[in-house]
């Protein structure tokens, strides 16, 4: 099959996609562009290529330019952005690729790209390493714009794929995940949380505490908090992770399944679209949350609120308003232990915090540091 023949089937299928691509592989938006029809498939098409333009593309920053998880986040925003470019019935979806490819100076990392596909039912990756030296950056990008014409063609259901040229030793990695029912409800705004696992004796569905977090990944301290805040408030403590954030990247299949995969089944995990408290307080009537004082300190930070004070008061009155309180922990930062006495917090939120005693709890480890050691 030519690439002319699986562009006129792309266009002729009955879906619509927006495309972000990022060091490499953009000839294959070209390629769509150039045979008639383009307009029937797609809604969008990027190239956020510097880091500031990635960062905005996504929400915020990624850990890694160039990871599966980059591309698997960039699908999902395209998906997001297609949602809103096109509110009838078509099959909608977001393809994306981040590469690392041959460029005018060496790369100390291997040459490789990644792959997604984002739908309302599922998530699929591909990661694939290009033997080092072995083709030009024309080659290579050749090849990378055919893997992402199929990826494609796969996201508008089209079952043909263009042959790609693999050395030996190179092979596609792929992961996919096929969501439940309420996760694809909560991805299409049907629902707003969700909940996942749980005790199934449990007498009071209705959370009564929770901490919310990414969960990227669980931790000791997170565990250590909930435990201590249970024997505080004399309640269990739920877990809450929303799909969508203030600032970071959303999560998609595969990254939820991963990350609800670390809870045991007897913990109940809500998943949910609130990535600001004020929307949890409205979720979750009459809720406790568990909170760090980093986090509290965003919970009053005014770039949230468009750097309007008014709107930030409005929404912390919301919070008071749907009987919203936070229980704080005392968090270590480069100016020491930091507790709730320590920031200068706008009203009314001062009157919603209960701090917890440092000789109570100290814990000093973090998600991120997990990440870069290369724990997770």
């Amino acid at each position: 099959m030519s690439i002319q023949q699986l562009v006129e089937a792309i266009h002729a299928a009955p879906a619509r996609v927006v495309i972000a691509v990022t060091g490499g592989g953009s000839g294959a938006i070209g390629r769509l562009l150039q045979v008639a029809g383009a307009s029937r498939t797609v809604l969008e098409a990027a190239v956020p290529y510097s880091p500031p333009a990635l960062a905005d593309w996504l929400g915020g920053p990624p850990d890694q330019a160039c990871s599966a998880e980059t591309a698997r986040a960039m699908a999902m925003a395209a998906f997001l952005r297609a949602r809103r470019l096109d509110d009838s019935r078509a099959r909608l979806a977001g393809v994306a690729c981040t590469a690392s490819l041959a460029s005018d100076r060496p790369k100390r990392g291997p040459h490789r790209a990644h792959l997604a596909v984002q739908t309302a039912a599922m998530t699929v990756a591909r990661s694939l390493s290009l033997a080092k030296g072995a083709r030009t950056r024309a080659q290579e990008e050749r090849l990378v714009s055919r893997l992402i014409l199929g990826a494609v063609a796969e996201a508008c259901g089209v079952d043909r794929r263009l042959p790609v040229d693999l050395l030996e030793g190179e092979h596609v990695d792929e992961s996919r995940v096929t969501a439940p029912e309420a996760w694809q409800d909560l991805l299409l705004n049907r629902v707003a949380k969700v909940p996942h696992g749980g005790p199934s004796d449990r007498a009071e569905p209705a959370p009564r505490a929770i901490l919310s977090g990414a969960f990227n990944p669980i931790h000791a301290g997170h565990r250590r908090m909930a435990e201590t805040a249970r024997k505080l408030l004399g309640v269990p403590v739920d877990w809450e992770m929303p799909i969508l954030n203030a600032d970071k990247p959303p999560l998609d299949y595969c990254e939820l399944a991963r990350r609800v995969g670390q809870f045991g089944a007897e913990e109940t995990v809500w998943l949910t679209r609130a990535g600001r408290f004020v929307e949890k307080a409205a979720l979750f009537p009459g809720v406790t949350f568990v909170v760090g004082a980093d986090t509290l300190r965003r919970i009053a930070d005014l770039r949230f609120y468009a750097h309007d004070p008014g709107a930030r008061r409005a929404a912390l009155e919301q919070i008071a308003g749907h009987g919203g309180r936070f229980l704080v922990f005392g968090r270590e930062w480069g100016e020491g232990f930091v507790t709730v006495d320590d920031l200068d917090l706008p009203d009314p939120l001062p009157s919603l915090c209960r701090q917890v005693p440092a000789g109570q709890f100290r814990e000093d480890v973090s998600s991120t540091e997990i990440r870069e050691r290369g724990e997770w």
